[in-house]
């Protein structure tokens, strides 16, 4: 069953002449967890917001459910949990009182949104900050409270503007640790918006890659890494200059020493002949990852 269903969606913002959302159409099955990756300003958020029925399309329709969002103002609220990249609408409330009021308005009696509020606490490590108010938490803090708002409730679907933002490595392992779990037992439907491919690839079940307001890819990651599985990733490590390769080979460099090149398997024996004869630190050969699919989709000319 199709949780969301978007077709032929544009969005030009007012004074603009470019489209941040550009026919746009897919569907978001029941149960999955889906993925929007894209650099910054690719239309990631813009879509996300008229998801949550915050923006109206220019053209085109969305559906929650099968019910257009915007026919009902309560249709969303009450199935969607809504996570921004600004929760300043909560900076009057403790953290306690953010995730209480956020379940009760969700439907639970007064007992049950209590007893969800401490749970959710609990789970996001929140109990020391429950009377502190949300105007006063760190970045890493009220993106973990935010996290907790969206789930109160426990609505049926949870969309997620860049979940991982500002938190600390094993804050985000926590992140999408939980979120799976979540996903597995309560068969929560999850939609979440990331630039972090690599860490995006330990949850994501089907993804979808945005460049320029278009929609330029969709589809399960081990279906798409195969269009591009000739090409293998090579990691090269050295201290000084990069060394030759055979033709056709250019390394971009990632990091101060780090350059990675983009080659086929016919490729393979020249360039780690040429790399034996180099002075390197260290050299490592990959299949296809779910972040070379997002570069080679992110970084395609049109």
């Amino acid at each position: 069953m199709s949780i969301y269903e978007i077709t032929a969606l544009s969005k030009t913002y007012p004074g603009q002449t470019r489209p941040a959302n550009e026919d746009i159409s897919f569907a978001v099955e029941a149960g999955e967890i889906f993925g929007l990756l894209g650099d910054n300003g690719a239309g990631k958020s813009t879509l996300v917001k008229q998801m949550a029925n915050l923006l109206r399309p220019s053209s085109g329709e969305i559906r929650l459910l099968g019910k257009p969002v915007y026919e009902d103002a309560l249709h969303v609220p009450l199935h969607v949990g809504y996570m921004p990249q600004d929760g300043r609408a909560l900076n009057s409330l403790t953290v306690a009182e953010s995730l209480y009021f956020t379940a009760h308005l969700r439907g639970l009696s007064r007992r049950d949104a209590e007893a969800d509020r401490d749970r959710l606490l609990e789970q996001w490590d929140l109990g020391a900050l429950r009377n502190k108010s949300s105007m006063r938490l760190s970045g890493g803090q009220k993106r973990l409270m935010q996290l907790a708002v969206a789930m109160a409730g426990a609505p049926p679907v949870l969309i997620l503007d860049e979940p991982t933002n500002e938190l600390a490595p094993q804050r985000r392992r926590h992140v999408w640790e939980t979120l799976r779990e979540h996903n597995r037992v309560h068969g929560a439907t999850i939609i979440f918006i990331t630039h972090d491919a690599i860490e995006a690839e330990k949850i994501i079940q089907r993804v979808g890659i945005l460049r320029d307001g278009r929609l330029v890819a969709l589809g399960r990651p081990s279906d798409l890494k195969r269009q591009i599985d000739q090409q293998l990733r090579l990691e090269i490590f050295f201290a000084s200059t990069p060394p030759a390769l055979p033709d056709g080979l250019t390394p971009q460099q990632l990091d101060v020493g780090r350059w990675l090149v983009y080659l086929e398997r016919r490729q393979v024996d020249g360039v780690l002949n040429a790399l034996s004869h180099a002075q390197i630190d260290d050299f490592r050969l990959y299949s296809a990852t779910l972040e070379d699919l997002y570069l080679h989709y992110a970084d395609a000319t049109t």
